[in-house]
C-alpha cells in the first residue's frame, strides 16, 4: 500500500510538473501581451474624455464679464435656428418658439436674463410688428437674431435703420432667402463684430434656393454701468 501511494503521489507530481511547462511555453507571452494592454488601457483613456464642456457646446469658454452665445440660422425652410445664451437655449425648434423670418431673443445686457423672445414673418407678416418690436428696446439689451427661409421680403427702411442703430453692418444688404446671424445691443457706439451674411445665389447655394446655414458663437462683453 505504502508503494502504491508513492507511485501515485509520483504520477500526480509529473502531471501537475507536464501541465505548468505546457502553460508556461504556450501561454506566458499572450498573457503578457493582454496584461500589458488592459494596463495601458486603463491608464491611457481617450483624450475625448478630458476635454471640458464649454457653454453653448462653444470652442472656448469665456472671461469673466463675458456672456458665451451660439447662434445658427435655419437650413433653407426645413430646419430651425437656434439661439443659446450661457448654455440655456432660448429658442429653438424643440422649444417650438420660432418661425419663418426673423427669430429675435432679447437679453438683460447686464443681469445675463433673457427678456423676451419673438419671431417675424418676413414674407408675408406685418412688417410693422416688427417696428414696434424693435422700437420698444431699451438701451443695454443685448439682440440676437437668426434668419429662417426669409428674412428680408417685407423689410423696409425703418426696421433697416433699426438694427443699424444696433450695431448691423449687412443688414442693409439683406435680401430674399438670405441667411444672416447677428448680435447687437441698444446704445452701442460701434458696429458690432458679431454677424454673419450669406447671400442667396444659385451660383453658390448648398440647398436648392438657399444658401448653406450660418453658425456663430463667441463672447459677448457684459455691460457694466
Amino acid at each position: 500500500m505504502r508503494i502504491s501511494g508513492v507511485i501515485r503521489c509520483m504520477v500526480l507530481l509529473i502531471t501537475l510538473l507536464g501541465t505548468w511547462f505546457i502553460m508556461q511555453t504556450y501561454f506566458h507571452h499572450s498573457w503578457k501581451t493582454i496584461s500589458l494592454r488592459s494596463w495601458l488601457g486603463a491608464r491611457n483613456k481617450p483624450s475625448s474624455e478630458k476635454l471640458p464642456r464649454h457653454k453653448c457646446g462653444n470652442q472656448k469658454s469665456c472671461p469673466q464679464n463675458y456672456f458665451a452665445f451660439k447662434i445658427v440660422s435655419g437650413a433653407a425652410n426645413v430646419v430651425g435656428p437656434s439661439i443659446c445664451f450661457e448654455d440655456l437655449v432660448l429658442m429653438s425648434s424643440i422649444k417650438n418658439n420660432i418661425g419663418r423670418g426673423l427669430n429675435i431673443a432679447l437679453v438683460n445686457g447686464t443681469t445675463g436674463k433673457l427678456l423676451k423672445t419673438d419671431s417675424f414673418d418676413m414674407y408675408s407678416g406685418d412688417i410693422k410688428k416688427l417696428e414696434t418690436f424693435l422700437q420698444g428696446i431699451r438701451r443695454g439689451t443685448l439682440v440676437l437674431t437668426a434668419s429662417y427661409d426669409d428674412p428680408a421680403t417685407k423689410m423696409n427702411d425703418n426696421v433697416r435703420a433699426c438694427f443699424m442703430e444696433l450695431g448691423s453692418s449687412h443688414v442693409s444688404e439683406l435680401g430674399f432667402r438670405d441667411n444672416w446671424v447677428f448680435l447687437g445691443a441698444k446704445g452701442l457706439m460701434n458696429k458690432t463684430p458679431f454677424e454673419k451674411h450669406i447671400k442667396n445665389d444659385k451660383e453658390t447655394n448648398k440647398y436648392e434656393g438657399w444658401p448653406e446655414l450660418l453658425e456663430m458663437e463667441g463672447c459677448a462683453p457684459r455691460k457694466v454701468d
